[in-house]
């Protein structure tokens, strides 16, 4: 079983997605939570991947062609670090 920990400002995004981008966040955290990682690269409409450059330590899910999930896994404590939910620029 995976922990999924959100940070403020993930949360406060979560809140304020639409209603078919929330229910897809949901079904990716169920997936998360049940099968970590690794059950979100068997679901190719994730489209789940590592990010390059300044966010090399994160990975990227996406919600929809417009929104995005970018995490981070600590493997050693059973973790999944939810940086952001934002529509698709990955400028920070």
């Amino acid at each position: 079983m995976w922990v999924i920990l959100e940070s403020h400002d993930a949360v406060k995004t979560i809140n304020r997605l639409p209603p078919s981008e929330a229910e897809k966040y949901a079904v990716w955290c169920a997936i998360v939570r049940q099968s970590g990682p690794h059950g979100l690269r068997a679901i190719k409409s994730f489209h789940d991947e590592k990010l390059k450059g300044k966010l090399a330590h994160l990975r990227s899910s996406r919600l929809s062609l417009h929104w995005r999930v970018l995490y981070a896994v600590q493997a050693h404590i059973v973790t999944v670090t939810v940086e952001s939910v934002s529509p698709h620029v990955y400028r920070r």
